[in-house]
Parts: C-alpha cells; sequence; structure tokens
C-alpha cells in the first residue's frame, strides 16, 4: 500500500485506468480487423467470393517459353507455382516468375505479384510494394488489380486513406464485370457511403454481383428488395439487362496494351 494513500484509492484508480484503455485498444484493434476482412476477402479460398473459372497449366509445354522470355508463359508458370498445379507448391519461385512477366508490363502477372506482396508469400510483407504492382496492373485496366487497389485505399494500407480514390477504381473494375468491386458499389449507395443513397443503383450493383455467384451480394440484394417499390426494381432489373462490361485493353504478346 502507498504510505501518501491509505486507502488505496488511487491505486485502484490506476488499475482501473490501465484495464480501460486495454479494453479500448482491444475494441479499436478489432474494429480494424473486422473493416479489413469486409473489405477484402481471402483471395479464391473465401466463402463470399465467386467461383473462379480454372486455369489448365501444361508446364511441360509452358516452361521452355517462359525460360525464353515470353511474359504469358511466365505468368502461367508462376501461377502453377503459386497453386502447386504440377509442380510443388512454391511461392518463392512464382514470385520469380511472376516479376519476370510483370517487368515485361503483363498486367495479370503484376496484380498477382501485388497479391504475394499484399500476403507475404514468397517476398518480404510490404503493403507498399503491393500498392505499386496493383496500381501498374490497374492503370493497364486489370479488373482485379483496380479492385485491390481500391481495397488498399478504403484502409489506408500502402497508400493513404482516400475513400475518392477507391470508389473510382472500384467502379472502374464493377464495370468490367469485377464481382467484389460490384458488391462493394451496391453496399455503399444502399448505406450513402462515399457514395449517394441510392436504392435502385445499389441493387442493380448488387444484383450483377450474385449473378456471378456471390452469397453475400444475393444476401443482401433480397433484404434490399423488400425496401423497394415496384417500379424501382422494374427499374433496377432495367439497368441490370442494360449493363454490359466494359472490355479491357487489348494486350500485345508481352502483355503491353495497345492503343484502340
Amino acid at each position: 500500500m502507498n504510505p501518501s494513500d491509505p486507502t488505496g484509492n488511487g491505486s485502484k484508480g490506476r488499475q482501473g485506468f490501465k484495464v480501460g484503455f486495454l479494453l479500448a485498444a482491444a475494441l479499436v484493434i478489432g474494429v480494424l480487423l473486422a473493416l479489413a476482412l469486409i473489405e477484402r476477402p481471402a483471395p479464391e479460398s473465401a466463402p463470399g467470393s465467386p467461383p473462379q473459372a480454372a486455369i489448365e497449366i501444361d508446364v511441360t509445354a509452358v516452361r521452355p517459353a517462359a525460360e525464353s522470355g515470353d511474359a504469358e508463359a511466365q505468368w502461367k508458370l508462376g501461377l502453377a507455382c503459386a497453386r502447386g498445379q504440377g509442380v510443388p507448391q512454391n511461392y518463392a519461385e512464382a514470385a520469380q516468375w511472376y516479376r519476370r512477366a510483370a517487368e515485361q508490363g503483363h498486367a495479370a502477372a503484376q496484380a498477382a505479384l501485388g497479391e504475394l506482396y499484399e500476403a507475404g508469400q514468397g517476398v518480404p510483407y510490404d503493403e507498399a510494394e503491393a500498392a505499386r504492382w496493383y496500381r501498374r496492373a490497374a492503370e493497364q485496366g486489370h479488373a482485379g488489380g483496380q479492385y485491390s487497389l481500391a481495397v488498399l485505399y478504403v484502409l489506408g494500407r500502402g497508400v493513404p486513406r482516400d475513400l475518392a480514390q477507391a470508389l473510382q477504381w472500384y467502379r472502374r473494375a464493377a464495370d468490367q464485370g469485377n464481382a467484389q468491386a460490384q458488391y462493394h458499389l451496391g453496399t455503399r449507395h444502399r448505406d450513402g457511403d462515399g457514395l449517394p443513397l441510392d436504392l435502385v443503383e445499389a441493387h442493380k450493383w448488387l444484383s450483377l454481383a450474385a449473378a456471378q455467384g456471390l452469397p453475400d451480394a444475393a444476401r443482401a440484394r433480397d433484404e434490399l428488395k423488400r425496401k423497394m417499390t415496384r417500379e424501382q426494381i422494374a427499374e433496377s432489373r432495367r439497368r441490370v439487362e442494360a449493363f454490359s462490361p466494359a472490355a479491357p485493353p487489348r494486350e500485345s504478346p508481352g502483355g503491353v496494351p495497345k492503343p484502340q
């Protein structure tokens, strides 16, 4: 006991402050983790992700072309290494092949290399480097790179937090048919979060994402539908029917977009 505080009240006050501080810190960390999980489900394995078409890779046929400098073959060989498809899974080797293709301007390889940096798989964990490669892919029109860059802007990871930039990249990815970006546009229009409150537009984006097999989008669409008038639902359906995904830039054999 502190001789100057025989009642012990001062000690109890300090202990209460420490407990309160720790609880508040834990709450903040929990909120940040929840936001990260909401904005970015884990690639491929996330329960809320739409099914992805499998890419068949003949490693025996692809490797000679990759070793001779073909960017598309290098990307495919990197993908095989990352998935353990035809070869033992090896993220470090995947990163090497992705990098060789990415440095030639192959957009899919740039986005894939960004994913490895964001996850710290085969390369050091580096969010700024992830953002750099996502941006290079995004600026070439790669929808996955655009979506991933948008998420980093929402969370302020590797780039300054900037909702306006995030929404710009979400929209560009959604216009190309990226289901996750469509889902986030839908929920933000539904909630008026960074975008105008617009139930018709929200229902449109959620419907487009749900049509690609995104369960979260289907649930959100069905819940939203109960709050809409028949006229609003009919207008949303008209917009869905009129939607046509924007074509990404055409690429040269090395992966560099050709002028339209």
